[in-house]
């Protein structure tokens, strides 16, 4: 059962407390990627029938197949990924950038290229469920980017085929390429490129463990969005929230993983008794209890706060992934908002509609990392690239300062780039 909490029982590292695998990850993930580095595809192959039970001649997601899979997946679900996409791309085009330029007085130009980057590597995990959503929150932004590729792996069933709504989702969010690969050697095959799989510049998207630290040991060969942790929600809530809506949407991340962890912040002790009666009601009802009931009982808390300024602080203290502030008057407390990846206002918007439908992405910063990070968008598929023009007049009136700076630092070969060319306009 979940456990409830008075203010000041928990430190705040108890409050970003989640319980981790105790397994080698690190280890394993290190044996994977040099095998798939080494051996190309014959190591994606071997892995792909190992863990996927999966014996495949060829990762590539044929043009037949993906007709195939849009003719299996029922119309008024296709229906449903078109909105989807009109969505996101509606609020991810407006994170559009452009490039800029200025000119100072004599003549001196600077400016910024913005870009998109070539090839977007998409990873779609579908382990425990399918995650179609994921292949629009990943691809929609990048095609939004103008990158040139997006190649996107995903595990397959032992039969071989990739789960219909995922390809389905692929090919109406324009995903370009798609490969069957799955795990840490997917990521290893994006990384570093294999006879089949292109090596991407970006890698995106969330996965079990293994891919996260996958992830972790390829950046700096490829750049990656984030290290994604399990998923979490925060609930601040006041007297008089429904706690069978609050619960329902606690046991909506509970669902997705055993370390899932779902935290409700409330000023009123009968709401807390309320919603941890309902939580124990509504997981019996749960298809994936046996998911549902460790995480709710290992990760969550209901904490009972002093006022809802204070739990807005608790929430900051957190940095969830997912913020719900569940009161009648959510703009009141927006400003008061510091941490968190994606914010849910009021009683109508439960997380849920930001992960298939409102149109904001569902990739977001995960374990308290929304201290720093974003989700993601646009930005991630896009790299920036400054110049400079001086004309001789301008330099000259600058190099003098070079010099002085580059002095002061101890770098005699930086002054004499600057100085060399007064030099030379002395003696013409």
């Amino acid at each position: 059962m979940i456990r409830i909490y008075r203010d000041g029982e928990l430190r705040d590292e108890e409050l970003l407390k989640r319980n981790a695998p105790t397994y080698d990850v690190a280890g394993v993930v290190a044996e994977i990627l040099a095998d798939v580095e080494q051996n190309g595809d014959a190591a994606v192959l071997k892995y792909t029938e190992k863990f996927d039970r999966a014996r495949l001649e060829t990762m590539l997601v044929t043009e037949e197949e993906i007709a195939q899979a849009m003719a299996e997946t029922e119309p008024e679900f296709l229906d449903t990924l078109r909105l989807a996409e009109r969505n996101i791309r509606e609020y991810h085009e407006k994170q559009r950038r452009q490039s800029w330029s200025f000119t100072r007085p004599g003549g001196a130009v600077l400016g910024m290229k913005v870009l998109p980057i070539e090839k977007a590597g998409l990873y779609v995990p579908a382990g425990t469920a399918p995650y179609p959503s994921t292949v629009m929150m990943d691809a929609v932004p990048a095609k939004i980017a103008g990158c040139r590729e997006i190649v996107m792996c995903t595990p397959c069933r032992p039969d071989g085929k990739v789960n219909a709504a995922i390809l389905a989702a692929a090919k109406i969010a324009g995903v370009t390429r798609i490969y069957k690969a799955g795990g840490a050697q997917a990521i290893a095959a994006m990384a570093f490129g294999t006879e089949s799989i292109p090596r991407v510049d970006k890698i995106v998207g969330p996965g079990n463990a293994f891919v996260a630290e996958a992830k972790r040991q390829v950046y700096g060969k490829v750049s990656i969005d984030t290290i994604a942790g399990p998923s979490e929600v925060l609930v601040v809530a006041d007297r008089t929230a429904n706690p069978r809506h609050v619960a329902a949407d606690m046991l909506a991340q509970a669902e997705h993983d055993v370390l899932s962890c779902c935290v409700l912040v409330t000023d009123s002790a009968a709401l807390a008794e309320a919603v941890q009666k309902e939580i124990e009601t509504q997981l019996d009802e749960l298809e994936r209890v046996a998911i549902a009931r460790p995480s709710i009982d290992d990760n969550g808390k209901i904490i009972i706060a002093a006022d809802l300024r204070r739990a807005m602080q608790i929430a900051n203290a957190v940095a969830p992934e997912h913020l719900e502030i569940f009161v009648d008057n959510p703009f009141d407390y927006l400003d008061d908002v510091k941490n968190a990846g994606s914010v849910f206002l009021g009683k109508n918007c439960p997380e849920p509609l930001g992960d298939y439908l409102g149109g904001t992405n569902h990739t977001l910063p995960t374990t308290g990392t929304a201290r720093f990070g974003s989700p993601l968008g646009v930005d991630d598929f896009m790299k920036q690239i400054q110049y400079t023009y001086y004309p001789a007049e301008a330099f000259k009136k600058v190099a003098p300062e070079i010099a002085r700076f580059a002095y002061k630092e101890g770098l005699t070969g930086h002054a004499k780039s600057a100085l060399i060319r007064l030099e030379e306009e002395e003696t013409t």
